[in-house]
């Protein structure tokens, strides 16, 4: 059992992993590669050490397996490990530059998930997926009934009337046309299918999860939305406030600055491109219906359209809705409503 290596820094791949292991002074002692079965091996037979990953494909897992092992396992985004690679690209300098960045203080890491929390994620994977398949899906049948003159209206609606629509054109479609069509209207079916027994298990989930409920209580904010958040960001202490959650999922502006100058781009768009996007979408809905209210925040959103387009005010919703987010899982309170009345404007 090695007792010298203090540091270990892991460069994760399908089969073949680099280590880069220090000690006590930050000096090498270990540089060496390994097939994935001799992994946990070697990590078993380890003193318990700190070891820094990169968070990408199967990170989550190796960080529950080297745990079990009785290690300290820190993650960590691959763009902030970057800087300390030195030289030219390579399994060993990329693992030396993971050993070196896990030990800088000013270093941000990702909290590593769950199995729980794969799972629901996976869950929101698997609808995301049935929803791309559905509408190409309806896509396709709708270019290809245009050839054959019969046009069909946008909207998922109009393809789940499909075999009427058939049956209203008949006349213009040949007999291996109608077989066709109604087979690929069967495919669509069981697209559809597929996320509504998604939307169910995750309507399951977050009946049964305190902290989803909590955040259904916001403007804008459902199940999918609440779900997704809790599985994604996981321990919201990995975060010291609620802008460094809008932060890391994008929300805030580029920065372009030096000296007295500063200059603002459009938002980052870091982090998980699917919360983002809920949250926008969310975040659209209850701009549209903030004018109806009268609390402070619905007035706020309000002065946004006054001075901003719908889309840039949506993101600036969405931001704040982010750092109300983290307040609530950070601290367990609940939302604190303002009193809502519906105006009484002729």
């Amino acid at each position: 059992m090695r007792k010298d290596i203090k540091v270990l820094g892991i460069d994760l791949a399908k089969n073949i992993f680099q280590i880069h292991g220090t000690n006590a002074h930050g000096k090498k002692v270990l540089s060496k590669r390994l097939k994935r079965k001799e992994l946990p091996e070697f990590i078993g037979n380890l003193t318990p050490c700190l070891i820094g990953i990169e968070a990408c494909t199967e990170a989550h897992y190796w960080a529950r397996t080297f745990e079990n092992y009785g290690h300290e396992v820190k993650m960590m985004a691959p763009q902030f490990v970057k800087p300390y690679v030195m030289s030219n690209k390579n399994d060993k300098n990329d693992a030396r530059g993971i050993a070196e960045a896990v030990t800088r203080p000013t270093m941000k890491f990702v909290s590593h998930k769950t199995l729980a929390q794969q799972d629901l994620l996976l869950i929101h994977r698997a609808r995301s997926l049935s929803m791309n398949n559905r509408t190409a899906q309806a896509n396709q049948i709708r270019g290809l009934l245009a050839d054959y003159g019969v046009v069909i209206e946008q909207g998922i609606y109009h393809i789940r009337k499909l075999p009427v629509i058939l049956d209203e054109n008949k006349e213009q479609l040949s007999e291996e046309a109608l077989a066709i069509f109604t087979n690929l209207h069967e495919q669509f079916k069981h697209h559809d299918e597929q996320i509504a027994y998604y939307d169910k298990r995750i309507d399951s989930h977050v009946a049964g999860d305190a902290n989803c409920q909590a955040l259904l209580e916001i403007e804008g904010v459902g199940p999918l939305s609440a779900s997704g958040l809790v599985a994604t960001i996981g321990d919201p202490g990995v975060f010291k406030n609620g802008r460094e959650l809008a932060a890391w999922l994008g929300l805030v502006p580029k920065q372009c600055s030096s000296g007295n100058k500063i200059r603002l781009g459009s938002i980052t768009k870091r982090g998980d491109n699917y919360i983002r996007s809920l949250l926008i979408h969310g975040a659209r809905c209850a701009l549209k219906y903030a004018k109806n209210k009268n609390d402070r925040k619905s007035q706020w959103a309000c002065s946004l359209l006054t001075r901003m387009a719908f889309n840039k005010a949506a993101v600036a919703l969405a931001n704040k809705h982010a750092r109300i987010i983290w307040a609530i899982l950070t601290t367990g309170e609940s939302y604190r409503k303002d009193e809502v009345a519906l105006c009484t404007a002729a």
